[in-house]
């Protein structure tokens, strides 16, 4: 008998009869005498009508009435969930955040999960009960209900997880995994038996929707077992592991990730003295606009340089207007260049640490397909160049086939 906590999306439950669907699924691994916690999402698209009731009411609400409206959506799918297990002869309970102990911080719509009282909830599974959760909600200090931001089911699924000690946490989504890449953009891609929590996390933060990067985080800081199914078709999935296996055959690059959601801008001929780059992104991280990749060259006769960096291309006109009127009159220099039609594209995976040669062999690819390389990121398992979002496609799939990632390369090695 295992312990498994399983989580299900807004898709996964988004109707009556995919809400008896997953009832069903969970009373098959009921019946072969495992445990099972079940964290669920609100109905597809609930959350998205419920803030926009709160805009017809108040274009300015405050955080702890957004938290109040948005956290109903999960009680509603745990009710409807629990009542579906319960008419096909399942004993199931459902509690909401807070009456399951979910302790967070009181950062309303981003709170964090500080502490998780289990106790009522081993009562429940060893009284043979299926326990079902409601996803991104706790509670404060103060009996305030909060919410873990979006996404922030899969968060409390996985810290469930962690708090129980469970065997695997499951995470039921629309994909039967994770891919080497997007299948709508190489139809090459396959799906990977297992990636490390280093390269999910990546793949997390440079875009891939496929788990929020909280929960990784979570995931590897307590090593819980973490795999990626699909609600829809049985499959093993994809298994989220702590390190990377000791296999020599393991891929150099696990997957390919990309961002069409990025802005380029530079100031040319800017000041190169001590603290200008902190002069500059200052007033735009005051802002709360994050910022990626960052290049500074240094000129010819070494007094100025141009600098550039990335932000988010929902936040490119107000970076333009804080560099235009605030940066720019402060620091000093030359003109300012934006550009909002590109795209991040990244090789991710563990096994760059032990090869030389990977970065060349990248550029070498675009360079033969004519696409010219705009900036350029590294870590120790990533690197991310950004290109003219017209050749995101292109450089994907050919980036795909050069490393050896396509599903018709690996059949034909091990046919």
């Amino acid at each position: 008998m295992a312990l498994y906590v399983q989580k299900f999306g807004g898709t996964s439950v988004g109707s009556v009869e995919r809400i008896k669907a997953v009832a069903e699924k969970v009373k098959r691994f009921r019946d072969e005498g495992h445990q099972i916690v079940v964290v669920v999402s609100a109905m597809s698209g609930e959350t998205n009508r419920l803030i926009g009731l709160a805009s017809e009411i108040n274009d300015d609400p405050t955080p702890r009435e957004m938290d109040m409206l948005v956290s109903t959506g999960e009680q509603v799918t745990i009710s409807l969930l629990a009542m579906a297990l319960q008419k096909i002869g399942v004993d199931a309970t459902s509690y909401t955040g807070a009456q399951v102990g979910i302790r967070t911080d009181s950062a309303h719509t981003k709170a964090r999960i500080q502490h998780i009282d289990t106790n009522d909830l081993r009562e429940d599974l060893d009284d043979g009960k299926v326990v079902v959760v409601a996803g991104f909600q706790g509670v404060d200090e103060e009996g305030n209900i909060t919410t873990l931001g979006r996404g922030g089911s899969d968060t409390t699924g996985v810290a469930l997880a962690a708090a129980l000690k469970a065997d695997e946490c499951q995470i039921y989504t629309d994909v039967d995994g994770v891919y080497t890449t997007d299948p709508r953009v190489c139809s090459k891609a396959r799906r990977l038996e297992t990636v490390t929590v280093e390269e999910m996390l990546e793949m997390a933060s440079l875009g891939s929707k496929i788990l929020q990067i909280r929960s990784v985080e979570f995931a590897g800081k307590y090593n819980v077992p973490l795999r990626v199914l699909s609600s829809f078709e049985d499959g093993p999935g994809t298994l989220i592991v702590a390190e990377e296996e000791d296999n020599m055959e393991e891929p150099l690059i696990s997957g390919i990730a990309f961002n069409v959601n990025e802005a380029k801008l530079t100031l040319l001929n800017t000041p190169d003295i001590p603290g200008v780059a902190s002069k500059i992104l200052g007033p735009i991280a005051d802002s709360n606009i994050e910022i990626d990749m960052i290049v500074q060259n240094v000129s010819p006769d070494g007094n100025t340089t141009d600098f550039s960096f990335t932000v988010a291309k929902t936040d490119f006109k107000a970076t333009q207007r804080i560099l235009t009127e605030t940066v720019i009159p402060s620091v000093g220099g030359g003109e300012m260049r934006g550009d909002d039609n590109i795209a991040k594209v990244s090789l991710v995976g563990v096994g760059m640490r032990s090869h030389a040669g990977v970065a060349s062999k990248m550029f070498r690819v675009l360079a033969e397909e004519g696409i010219n390389i705009r900036m350029v990121s590294t870590s120790e398992i990533k690197i991310s160049v950004l290109i003219d979002e017209k050749f995101m496609e292109l450089a994907v799939r050919s980036l795909h086939t050069a490393f050896g990632l396509d599903a018709e390369a690996i059949s034909d090695e091990t046919a």
